[in-house]
Order: structure tokens, then C-alpha cells, then sequence
């Protein structure tokens, strides 16, 4: 392409938790070889760029958030699109392709991109290459990384129409809105995965002696440090090396104190008491559930039952000590840091992560600012290549990040969720410099968490209720972990909960025998996933484990109106609640149980997956689906005959897939049609906003 006009095209990318940006920038880094230039820019900076009077091809990328939502990136652009005075050919002049990422153990699979894409089209803009629907549930880049080969086929066919469109105008008069149909692409199901040449770096089949190598692999069993023989001989084809854009400065300076909370700017971010902390299980349960108490009533807040808010949290200290050992920065850790861009960096339109803010101490951006834990991206593997000496090491992380490694990838990075602290214990040789890290770790999110309370029952209060994550780290020599959130929750308030109560006496949030802690928390409203306003609909709420945490709140909210709505038609409630056993992790069963008394939970199904059953085990229902199906003719006479509500809360991985399995499988054997009907049948409840999910992997 020397000396060749590039051609430019705009690049849009909606993230969440960086990934469709890393991905934007991937595309944008290949753009160059390509013969094109990447305008990119974020969809939260809509003043940078003008959809209305664009005429070069637009590439958006754009995740998921939530069961379905576009990223809060990307809201202020869908709020624009979405403005009901445009005309239906008001994009009529932009032609674009779109690659949705999403997780299908979600409802909503890449729904995000999906609300886009409809916009657009309505709006009279076409498709000169076809959506890409990547899935991080088998690895995204199964379908990204085709995607991204078939799109400088498109985009060079598309430039050649426009040119052959100009041309023809310019002679016989108008082509400019000639109908295209956008090329196959891979990841829609409905169409062809298409298989075009990649320009990436090929390796040669190894750097060892292939006596040494077929040693190699008999010796060890497949791992994230050994690959099978086919892999360990063949040649590689890894991606391009993303060119190195960050200068770090450390200085012996004293160090800037930051809030954390400034790191999230966007949101109104408060700063509250934890009031009160409840260990709900047992000493002996497998898992250990907290519930706390915030007080919020210095915030202006509002939640409603089903809201959720998020926690701003700090990794480990631990492992924030292990990352400033491994770098040798130990005696650092207080030192102030700066960045720049580097002056000779080809990575176009590099910046610096506004999220690490200036003269903050090394240690505040690697507790506060960077998800240390990630699972690192082939880019990344890719980058460290470069800095690990051991010749066998070096071989395997290329084979890593190769797309013949793809496999490896996913069974021994991806699904175990490895970190760069489990990374650089297995390979010794890596010594990465510490730009490569803030390059690329992603910024650390707030977590966020239900609502467990209603503001009519608790007055200034704000309760959540979660599990504390324990696991193993996945290396040779496993350490226990925790979530970072929980973790860290759990030891704040240790002091304050027993496995009984430990409130508090009351008003006293000045007690000097223990100190009360504080976090940083913003609201993320719901926009559905609330009681209906019609109090005479009827509920079904199906809630296993800690996914009971907002139907708390829903029958408390619900017990309140009860109380000051004299007169007012409610309709029944049904509670579908499932854990282990009965004696250890029975969630809130005392105030179940006050429910069903005083009338505010009409019917109340509980299974226990883990208690005996003798003789009648098989008879007996252990999960939340198996009650569902036993309550089949009440639950189909609720949704399609009273025009009832349906919420599902919990784990996305199995439970509400179950659920949902369960819950076709009950419409067709009680309305006598098959089971694609009645697929249809919930589809339509969950448009209607009838059939709600609140789930998380």
C-alpha cells in the first residue's frame, strides 16, 4: 500500500468493562496494512462525531450490560437515536457493520448491540457487512477475530461501490442509494462463516530442539504451561504486536491523595455506613451469605425494589504487594506515578487511561484503578512474548495467543479465569515492564448489587445480601481467593456480625468498640425489573440462593402499600425459593414465614437440593424448576389468564436456563401446543416486560 490513498472510515465502540474498546483498537491497528485509516471514537462522545452528515462506512462495536442493556457508554447515543421526531430515512446516507458481544448464558443475548443495530435500520441506514454476534460464554474471539478478517473484504468492496457509484453519477445522474446486500458474516447463526487469509505474524514451528519438544510432551499431561505434541510442532500464526504507548514516570515524590471515588465521575457517588452486618447461614454451610445494612439517609438515594446500586472496592492487598514484588517496586509503592504517551508510539490515536488519575501513588492505581484479576486478552499474551526469556515459556505463550492455540486458550487461560499474578508465577522468565500492565489491564468496576429492602419498610436504610466467593487460584501451587468485592466486604465488617445479629444499639453510630465502617456506593435504577404498578396483578417470583435478595424488598414494599392503600385490590404473590438444606442456608425464613401470616405471600414453594430424602427421593423436587412444574396449572393460569408478572433472579449459568426450560415445557403441556409455541408464548411475556430476569454469571 505504499504511497496509496488511505481510506478513512469511522469506528464506534460502546464498552462496559473495555473489551469492545480493546477490540475497536484492534481494529483500528490493523486498519493501516489494510490500506485504511480508523477515525474511532467513543459512542459516550457524541459531540465528536456526526452520524447526520457522515459519508464514509461506519464500523460500530458495541457489549452488553445488565440482562440486556446497552453499555452506559453507549446510553446517550441510544437516547439520541432513539428520538421518535427522526425520519425514517434520516440515516438513509450511512452505511455500516456492527459486531455485538454478549454472554448467551444471558436472556438477552448481545441485546445491546441488537437495539443499536434495529435503530439504525429503521432509520433507513443499510448494512454493507453483515453483524457479528460474538459470545464470551465460548470466547469471544471465535467469532471477533473472523469478523475482523471479513471486514476489510467488505469495507474494500464497499469503497469500490462508492467509487463505481461516483463514477456512474457523475455520467447518468443519482446511484447514491443503490441497494447493496452486505456480505456473510461469521457468528449469525443464519448465515456462513466465512474464511479469508488473516495478515498475522506466523512463527516458525518452534523456537526449542524438536527432540526437546516431543520430550517435552510426553513428559506432562496438557496444562497452561504444556501444550499437546500437533501444537508444541506446528508453525503459529499470533496476532500483530500492538505497538507500546504509555511512558511511565516514578518519582520520589509524596504522594497525592485520591478518593476513589472520583474515579467514577459520571455518577453521583456517596459515601455511607455499613450499620449493620448478619451472617445468614450456618457455621458449618458450604457457603457463607452476609447480609448488611446501609445508612443512606444523608444521600438522596432513591432505590426501588428491584434497583441495584454498585460498590466501589479495592483488589486484595495481597495481591497487590505480590504484583509490586514481582515488578521490584516494593519500596515504590508509595511513590508518586505519571504517564505520558510515548513520542515515537505507532498506535493510533493512543491516550491515557482516565481512569489512573495524575500524581496518584503506585500502589493507589494497582489497588483502585486496574482489574489486576482479568483474564488477560491474546493481545496481551502477545506482549508478553516479548519479555520472557526462557525459550520453552516463550513458545508457549505464543501458542497461546495463536489462533492454532485457540483451544488451549479457552480450556486453560479463559474458563479458569487466569490472572497476570497466575501468569507470571508459570512463567518464571516473564518480566514485564509495568507500562505493558497499565496498557492492558481494564479499569477495575464497582460491583453491583440488589436491592434487599424496600425504602417504606427500612426508612433511610439500604440492605443487600451476598455470598462470599471463596476459591482456589489456578496455578501449580493453588492459593485460596475470595471475590474481590465480597472478600473484602467480609472482612470489613467481620467485627460486626456474628451467626446470629450484631446490631447496633440503636442511633449509635459513634460506638467506640468498634469502628464503623464505610463504603463508596452510586444507584443504578432498574428500568423493569420493579413490582407492576398495577397492585392488582398478580407475582410470581422465583428467587434460589441469594437471588431471594429483591423479593425482600418486593414484600416488604408490597406489605407497606397494604397497609396505607385501604381498599386497594392486590393481587397473589407466589415465592419460589431453593437452596441446600434447611438447617444452614435457609435465607430469611423467619420473615418468609411472618409473610405468609400476615397475607402479603400468598404461596410459599421451597426445595432443599442437598437435604435427605429417603425413600421419595426421586419424587421429592430439589431445584427451583422442579417446583415450578408441580405448580404448572396455577403458574400458566397467572401468566395467560390474569395477566400476571414473572421474575427471575439468580445464577444465569444454570438456573435460569433451567427455569426457562421448565417454564416451556409447563405452557406447552397446559395449553396442548408444542414447545416452539411456547417459546413464543414467553418471548411475548418478556417484550411485554411480563417475564423479568435479574441472573449474573
Amino acid at each position: 500500500m505504499c504511497g496509496a490513498i488511505k481510506r478513512r472510515f469511522l469506528l464506534l465502540y460502546g464498552t462496559q468493562q473495555g473489551q469492545a474498546k480493546a477490540i475497536a483498537e484492534e481494529i483500528g491497528q490493523q486498519a493501516d496494512p489494510h490500506g485504511f485509516v480508523a477515525d474511532i471514537h467513543s459512542l459516550k462522545n457524541v459531540n465528536k462525531f456526526n452520524l447526520e452528515k457522515e459519508k464514509d462506512p461506519v464500523v460500530v462495536v458495541v457489549s452488553t450490560t445488565g440482562t440486556g442493556d446497552p453499555p452506559d457508554e453507549a446510553l446517550k447515543f441510544v437516547k439520541k437515536i432513539k428520538n421518535k421526531e427522526l425520519t425514517e430515512d434520516h440515516f438513509a446516507h450511512v452505511r455500516y457493520g456492527l459486531l455485538a458481544l454478549g454472554d448467551s448464558e444471558y436472556t438477552y443475548f448481545c441485546n445491546g448491540g441488537k437495539i443499536i443495530d434495529q435503530r439504525l435500520q429503521e432509520l433507513g441506514a443499510k448494512k454493507f457487512y453483515g453483524t457479528g454476534y460474538a459470545d464470551d460464554c465460548v470466547g469471544l474471539e471465535v467469532v471477533v477475530d473472523p469478523w475482523i478478517e471479513g471486514l476489510w473484504v467488505a469495507l474494500k468492496k464497499e469503497i469500490a461501490l462508492r467509487t463505481d457509484s461516483q463514477e456512474m453519477d457523475t455520467h447518468t445522474g443519482d446511484l447514491t442509494n443503490v441497494d447493496r446486500k452486505p456480505p456473510d458474516v461469521p457468528g449469525n447463526l443464519d448465515l456462513e462463516i466465512q474464511t479469508l487469509n488473516l495478515e498475522t505474524s506466523v512463527l516458525p514451528n518452534c523456537s526449542l530442539n524438536r527432540d526437546v519438544q516431543l520430550e517435552t510432551s510426553k513428559a506432562a499431561e496438557p496444562s497452561l504451561v504444556h501444550s499437546v505434541s500437533s501444537l508444541s510442532q506446528c508453525s503459529l500464526n499470533v496476532p500483530a504486536l500492538s505497538p507500546p504507548f504509555l511512558d511511565v514516570f516514578i518519582s520520589d515524590c509524596e504522594e497525592h491523595e485520591v478518593d476513589p471515588s472520583s474515579l467514577y465521575s459520571e455518577h453521583k457517588v456517596f459515601t455511607v455506613p455499613i450499620t449493620h452486618a448478619e451472617k445468614l447461614t450456618a457455621e458449618d454451610a458450604k457457603k457463607t451469605t452476609l447480609m448488611l445494612e446501609l445508612d443512606i439517609s444523608n444521600s438522596d438515594i432513591q432505590l426501588q425494589p428491584g434497583d441495584s446500586f454498585s460498590i466501589i472496592c479495592p483488589n486484595p492487598s495481597s495481591e497487590v504487594n505480590e504484583l509490586l514484588m514481582k515488578f521490584g517496586l516494593s519500596e515504590k509503592r508509595n511513590f508518586q506515578i505519571s504517564l505520558g504517551i510515548k513520542s515515537d508510539t505507532k498506535k493510533r490515536g493512543a491516550s491515557l487511561p482516565s481512569y489512573i488519575p495524575e500524581k496518584c501513588s503506585l500502589q493507589f492505581m494497582l489497588t483502585w484503578c486496574l482489574e489486576i484479576r482479568s483474564v488477560p486478552k491474546k493481545a496481551f499474551l502477545r506482549s508478553l512474548v516479548e519479555h520472557t526469556s526462557d525459550s520453552a515459556e516463550k513458545r508457549r505463550l505464543q501458542e497461546l495467543c495463536s489462533k492454532q492455540g485457540s483451544s488451549d486458550y479457552n480450556q486453560f487461560v479463559r474458563d479458569r479465569a487466569i490472572g497476570i499474578l497466575d501468569l507470571l508465577a508459570a512463567f518464571p522468565s516473564c518480566k514485564p515492564p509495568l507500562n505493558l500492565l497499565i496498557e492492558h489491564l481494564p479499569k477495575l468496576q464497582a460491583r453491583p448489587y440488589s436491592a434487599a429492602s424496600s425504602n417504606l419498610f427500612h426508612p433511610g436504610k439500604l440492605r443487600f445480601v451476598f455470598n462470599v466467593v471463596e476459591f482456589s487460584s489456578c496455578s501449580e501451587k493453588p492459593v485460596p481467593r475470595k471475590g474481590v468485592c465480597t472478600g473484602w466486604l467480609s472482612e470489613l465488617v467481620h467485627p460486626l456480625y456474628y451467626v446470629k445479629s450484631a446490631q447496633l444499639p440503636e442511633g449509635d453510630l459513634t460506638s467506640e468498640t468498634i469502628l464503623i465502617p464505610q463504603i463508596s456506593i452510586f444507584a443504578r435504577p432498574s428500568t423493569s425489573f420493579q413490582l407492576p404498578t398495577d397492585t392488582s396483578a398478580p407475582v410470581i417470583m422465583v428467587g434460589p440462593g441469594t437471588g431471594i435478595a429483591p423479593f425482600i424488598g418486593f414484600l416488604q414494599h408490597r406489605m407497606k402499600l397494604k397497609e396505607v392503600k385501604n381498599g386497594f385490590k392486590f393481587g397473589d404473590t407466589w415465592l419460589f425459593f431453593g437452596c441446600r438444606h434447611h438447617d444452614k442456608d435457609y435465607l430469611f425464613r423467619e420473615e418468609l414465614s411472618n409473610f405468609v401470616e400476615n397475607g402479603v405471600l400468598t404461596c410459599l414453594k421451597v426445595c432443599f437440593s442437598r437435604d435427605s430424602h429417603g425413600s421419595t427421593d426421586e419424587l421429592t423436587p430439589r431445584y427451583v424448576q422442579d417446583l415450578l412444574k408441580i405448580c404448572s396449572q396455577d403458574i400458566v393460569r397467572i401468566l395467560t389468564k390474569e395477566n400476571g408478572h414473572l421474575f427471575v433472579c439468580g445464577d444465569a449459568k444454570n438456573m435460569a436456563k433451567d427455569v426457562n426450560e421448565a417454564l416451556a415445557d409447563i405452557l406447552s403441556l397446559e395449553l396442548g401446543v408444542d414447545k416452539l409455541e411456547a417459546m413464543k408464548t414467553l418471548a411475548v411475556l418478556r417484550e411485554h416486560k411480563r417475564y423479568l430476569q435479574d441472573v449474573w454469571s
